[in-house]
């Protein structure tokens, strides 16, 4: 039994519900699955401001869940506070894009991502340089819903994602390409018979990840940059997160 932890760092709970439900679709039989919804912070990410607070969000999350996990996703596509998350968390923690571009990049040479909102095209590139694959990234291609708006009426936007889907293909030569973001979860499957080259769902990346990170039960770091950190005395935070801190 795999026992995973879904965190959707906005605070959108019918996001969460939305990601939960793909999530079980992908998941094998025998693995559990839970989600939470961020406690504060914007509704939903389409900001470097909403991103920074998303970061937060997550930790908080992350320090106040009580269950049982073997892994945990974090269920938003820029995968706020990843980095932070791997540093004080005893599981091995998955970040949707973080999955979805090693994926992609074990398919093919050259990726595409496209997504809702047109801030998230710089911010997604500077994910992918982030990673040092900015080489293998054919580009980054957004449209105008934002994610939130595509979830609240996913048939309103199906034909807008698999024109940016065919685009990647065809004019910017991405032999993999992703569908990015926590509220398009679900769509990549309506949209394959769409598009003439493999499409792929950030939530399934993440949760057959996590479920192979889980199964392989590694040990928390002790030294080195993901270490746990040294207790830092901090105020004004949640008891979850200043006793995770502290």
């Amino acid at each position: 039994m795999t026992d995973i932890l879904l965190i959707n760092p906005n605070t959108t709970a019918s996001i969460t519900d939305l990601v939960l439900k793909t999530a079980r679709r992908f998941a094998s039989k025998g693995t559990t699955l839970r989600a939470v919804t961020g406690a504060f912070g914007p509704r939903y990410i389409a900001s470097r401001a909403a991103y920074a607070i998303a970061g937060h969000a997550a930790l908080d999350a992350l320090a106040n869940d009580k269950g049982r996990k073997d892994a945990v996703v974090l269920a938003c596509f820029g995968d706020p506070g990843l980095a932070a998350l791997k540093e004080v968390s005893p599981v091995p923690v998955v970040g949707m894009a973080d999955a979805a571009i090693l994926q992609a990049c074990a398919m093919g040479n050259r990726f595409s991502i496209v997504t809702g909102g047109e801030r998230w095209k710089s911010m997604l590139e500077e994910f992918v340089a982030s990673h040092g694959l900015s080489s293998r990234l054919a580009s980054v291609r957004t449209v105008a819903p934002t994610g939130a708006d595509i979830a609240r009426n996913p048939k309103a936007a199906l034909a807008l994602l698999a024109k940016g889907c065919t685009a990647c293909v065809r004019e910017d030569g991405a032999d993999v390409v992703i569908l990015g973001g926590a509220g398009l979860a679900g769509l990549a499957a309506k949209l394959k018979p769409l598009v003439d080259a493999p499409l792929l769902d950030g939530v399934a990346c993440a949760i057959s990840m996590a479920e192979g990170l889980a199964r392989q039960k590694p040990v928390k770091a002790t030294s080195g940059s993901l270490a746990r950190p040294a207790t830092v005395p901090s105020i004004n935070l949640s008891k979850g997160l200043a006793k995770l801190l502290g």
